[in-house]
C-alpha cells in the first residue's frame, strides 16, 4: 500500500494490508477478524443500525452482545447507508483504496451501489474480492443462506442425533466457520497471486459447498462408493471405540482409531487377552462386533472415573478425553499451556477474547482493538476518505 494507508495499521504477517469488510452476522466477520489477527488493518462498514448480531442477546458483557464481541476484535467501524449518495461515494472510495474486500450480500446485491466486482476492480485491479453466499451465483443466487439452512440441505442434520430421533442442528453455526475458514484460504491464496502478477480476483465461497467438503469422509462414502450414510448416534461408522463410554461417573471419548492403540487401550483395562480376540485384533472386526466388544471395555471402565481414566491412557498414547462444558474445555485449554483467552482493549473496555488459533514463531497475532462501537471510528475514516489530497495515483 501507498500514503493511502489507513490510519492505525499494526504488525503481523498481513501487516499493511488493508481490508473493507462490508459483511455482518458471522461468516464473513470471522474471516475478517482471522485477516486483523494476522495483521491486516480492517475496516468494518455497517449500516446504521449496526451488525445484525449487535442486537443477539442475551448473553451480554455490559450492554453488549458476547455474540458480536466474539468476532470483531481488531476492527474500525464505519457505518454508511449506501442508499445516501455520500455514503456510497466514501464506501465506493474505501473499495477503490482496499487491497482485499469481503463481502456477504446476495449474490450481485451490491452492484446498485457501484460495490460489486466489476465495478471495484476496474477502479483497482489489484483488489482480491471475496464473497461469501448461501448457495453460489448461479442458480441458487437467490436463496437466503443461513447455516442451520446449510446444515438441514447438506445432510449434516440427518447424520447427527440418535439412530431412532429427529435430526439435530450441530451446537454452533459450523459452517459459517467453515466458510469463513474457506474465505480467509482462498484470500491469502489470491494475495500470493497478486503479489506474483499485480492483478487481484475474484473468490467465492458459498455455505454448501463449503458443508459437502466438510462433511469429508461421509461425501466421499456418496460420491465414490454410491453409500448415503445415516445417523448412528455418537459411534462412527468405521472406527471401533470411537465413541464416549461411560465410567464409574461421567462418559468418557474413547478413540482408538488403530490396532496399536486399541491394544494398549486393553492392556490399561487390564484385559489384555481382549486385543488377541480374533473378532476384536483388527479394526475391521472391531467395528463389525462392535456389540459384542462395547459392554467388556465398559465393565472395566466402570471401575474408575472418567478423568483418572483420563490420565492412565494418555500416558499410555490412547486417544480419549472427559466429555466437557464450555467451561471445561477453556480449562483444559489451560492445563496445556494454550492459553486460550486474550484481553483485548483496556480499562472499562477491555474483553476477554478466544485466542487465534494459529501460533506464529515470527510474526505472533495482534490483539491492537477491543471490538468496536458502532461508527466508533467513522470521523477519522471519513476523513482520510474524504481528504482532496489523493497520494494514490
Amino acid at each position: 500500500m501507498t500514503d493511502d494507508t489507513a490510519p492505525g495499521g499494526g504488525g503481523g504477517p498481513l501487516s499493511g494490508v488493508l481490508v473493507a469488510d462490508f459483511s455482518r452476522v458471522l461468516a464473513g466477520p470471522y474471516a475478517t477478524m482471522l485477516l486483523a489477527d494476522m495483521g491486516a488493518e480492517v475496516v468494518k462498514v455497517e449500516g446504521p443500525e449496526g451488525d445484525d448480531t449487535r442486537a443477539w442477546m442475551p448473553p451480554v458483557r455490559g450492554d453488549v452482545s458476547t455474540y458480536y464481541l466474539g468476532v470483531n476484535r481488531g476492527k474500525r467501524s464505519i457505518a454508511l447507508d449506501l442508499r445516501d449518495p455520500e455514503d456510497a461515494r466514501v464506501a465506493r472510495e474505501l473499495a477503490r483504496r482496499a487491497d482485499v474486500l469481503v463481502e456477504n450480500f446476495k449474490p450481485g446485491g451490491l452492484a446498485k451501489f457501484g460495490l460489486d466486482y466489476a465495478t471495484v476492480s476496474a477502479a483497482n485491479p489489484g483488489v482480491v474480492y471475496a464473497s461469501i453466499s448461501g448457495f453460489g451465483s448461479g442458480a441458487g443466487r437467490d436463496v437466503p443462506g443461513y447455516d442451520l439452512m446449510v446444515q438441514a440441505m447438506s445432510g449434516l442434520m440427518s447424520l447427527t442425533g440418535d439412530p431412532d430421533g429427529p435430526p439435530y442442528r450441530a451446537g454452533i453455526s459450523v459452517f459459517d466457520v467453515m466458510a469463513g475458514n474457506h474465505a480467509v484460504i482462498g484470500i491469502l491464496a489470491a494475495l500470493r497471486h497478486r503479489d506474483k502478477t499485480g492483478q487481484g480476483q475474484h473468490v467465492e465461497v458459498n455455505l454448501l459447498s463449503s458443508a459437502l467438503t466438510g462433511l469429508v469422509n461421509h461425501s466421499s462414502a456418496y460420491v465414490a462408493g454410491g453409500v448415503v450414510p445415516y445417523r448412528m448416534g455418537n459411534a462412527h461408522p468405521s472406527v471401533f471405540p470411537y465413541e464416549p463410554l461411560p465410567t464409574a461417573d461421567n462418559d468418557l471419548i474413547v478413540a482408538a482409531g488403530n490396532d496399536g492403540q486399541f491394544r494398549r487401550l486393553c492392556e490399561v483395562l487390564g484385559i489384555p487377552e481382549i486385543a488377541d480376540d480374533p473378532r476384536f485384533a483388527r479394526n475391521a472386526g472391531r467395528t463389525a462386533h462392535r456389540e459384542e466388544l462395547r459392554p467388556i471395555l465398559v465393565e472395566r471402565l466402570a471401575t474408575r472415573g472418567a478423568l483418572e481414566w483420563f490420565d492412565l491412557l494418555v500416558a499410555a498414547g490412547v486417544p480419549c478425553g472427559p466429555i466437557n462444558t464450555i467451561d471445561g474445555g477453556f480449562a483444559m485449554a489451560e492445563r496445556f499451556g494454550l492459553d486460550p483467552v486474550v484481553v483485548v482493549g483496556e480499562g472499562d473496555r477491555a474483553v476477554p477474547t478466544t485466542r487465534h488459533p494459529i501460533r506464529f514463531s515470527a510474526t505472533p497475532a495482534t490483539y491492537r482493538l477491543p471490538p468496536p462501537e458502532l461508527d466508533e471510528h467513522g470521523d477519522e475514516l471519513r476523513k482520510w476518505l474524504t481528504r482532496e489530497e489523493d497520494d494514490d495515483v
